[in-house]
C-alpha cells in the first residue's frame, strides 16, 4: 500500500470522527431546544418564578447570573491581564518562574466543586459574609484566572518581537510598547479568552452552591443598597440559572418543575453559544482593524 491511499485512509478516518463530533453536538443541542421550546417568551425570561404554583419565570435567576458574570469580570480581567503581562514580559527564566507556572497549571485542574468548598470555608465561614453574590464571583475568579492567565501570557509572547523592538527603538518605555503595541496586538486572543471565561461562568453551578447560595431574595429596586432586597447588593444570595435547572430537577417543588427545568436549560445553552459565537466574531474583527486585512 503506497503513501497516497494510507494518507487518503486517514484523511477519510479524521473527517468520518470530525462528523461524528459535530453530529453528537448538533443532536445535543436540538434535544435541549426542542423540550425547551418556548423559552424565549418575555414572561418566562423576565417573569419571577411562583412558589408552589406553575407558570413562573426565572427572571431573578437570569439576572443574577448576569450580574455575578459582571463582577467575576471585573476581578479576573485585571489580574489575568496584568498576570499575563508579567510571565510575559517581566519574568526572568528560572526556578521562581517555574514554582508560578506549576501553581498556575495545578491551579488549572482544580474541580470546580473543591473551589466551592474553598469558597466555603473561607468567603462563607471564616469572613462570615454567608452566602453572597460577591463570595461566588471570588470563587468563579480562582477557577478562571488560572486559564485567561495562561492565553494572555501566550497572546502577548506570540506577538513579534520586531514590533516591541520597533517601538523601543523610537523611544517609547517598556509600559509604553505594552500598552500601546504588545496588548492591542494581542487583542482578539485576549478578547477570545474572556468570551469563552464568560461562557464557563454563565454555566457553572458547582462552585456557586457552596458560595452564592440557593436562594433569592424577594428583589426590589427602590430598597437600599445595604438591602438584601436590592438586586444590586453585592453581599446577597443569588440563585444564579445553573443552579436554579439543578434545584428543579432535584426538588421538583413545582407542578412544571421539569417543563422549567428544559426552558432554563436552552437559554443555558443559547446564551453559552451565543458567548461563543461573539468570541469568534470579535475576535476576527479585531484582529482584521489591526492588521489591516479583510
Amino acid at each position: 500500500m503506497n503513501a497516497k491511499v494510507i494518507d487518503k485512509i486517514w484523511t477519510f478516518i479524521l473527517y468520518l470522527l470530525s462528523a461524528f463530533v459535530v453530529f453528537i453536538l448538533v443532536l445535543l443541542l436540538s434535544i435541549i431546544i426542542v423540550k425547551g421550546f418556548g423559552f424565549l417568551d418575555p414572561k418566562f425570561l423576565f417573569g419571577a418564578p411562583k412558589h408552589g404554583e406553575a407558570g413562573g419565570g426565572i427572571g431573578p435567576q437570569l439576572f443574577n447570573s448576569f450580574y455575578l458574570l459582571v463582577l467575576s469580570l471585573a476581578i479576573t480581567i485585571p489580574l489575568g491581564l496584568g498576570a499575563g503581562i508579567y510571565l510575559s514580559e517581566y519574568a526572568k527564566e528560572g526556578m521562581f518562574l517555574n514554582i508560578i507556572r506549576l501553581s498556575i497549571e495545578t491551579m488549572a485542574s482544580l474541580p470546580s466543586i473543591v473551589v466551592g468548598l474553598f469558597g466555603l470555608l473561607v468567603f462563607v465561614n471564616l469572613a462570615k459574609w454567608g452566602f453572597t453574590l460577591f463570595g461566588g464571583a471570588l470563587a468563579l475568579t480562582i477557577l478562571n484566572l488560572p486559564s485567561l492567565t495562561r492565553v494572555c501570557e501566550n497572546a502577548i509572547g506570540d506577538v513579534s518581537k520586531k514590533f516591541s523592538e520597533a517601538s523601543l527603538g523610537l523611544g517609547a518605555t517598556k509600559w509604553q510598547t505594552i500598552k500601546n503595541v504588545l496588548i492591542p496586538a494581542s487583542m482578539p486572543q485576549i478578547l477570545t479568552g474572556i468570551i469563552l471565561a464568560a461562557g464557563r461562568i454563565f454555566g457553572e453551578a458547582a462552585a456557586l452552591l457552596y458560595t452564592a447560595g440557593m436562594t433569592t431574595p424577594t428583589l426590589k429596586l427602590g430598597a437600599s443598597l445595604g438591602s438584601k432586597a436590592n438586586p444590586f447588593n453585592i453581599f446577597r444570595p443569588a440563585e444564579t440559572l445553573s443552579i436554579h435547572i439543578w434545584k428543579l430537577n432535584s426538588e421538583a417543588s413545582l407542578p412544571d418543575a421539569a417543563a422549567i427545568a428544559n426552558k432554563s436549560a436552552a437559554v443555558l445553552i443559547f446564551m453559552v453559544l451565543i458567548f461563543n459565537i461573539l468570541a469568534r466574531i470579535l475576535g476576527k474583527r479585531i484582529h482584521e482593524r489591526y492588521t489591516g486585512s479583510k
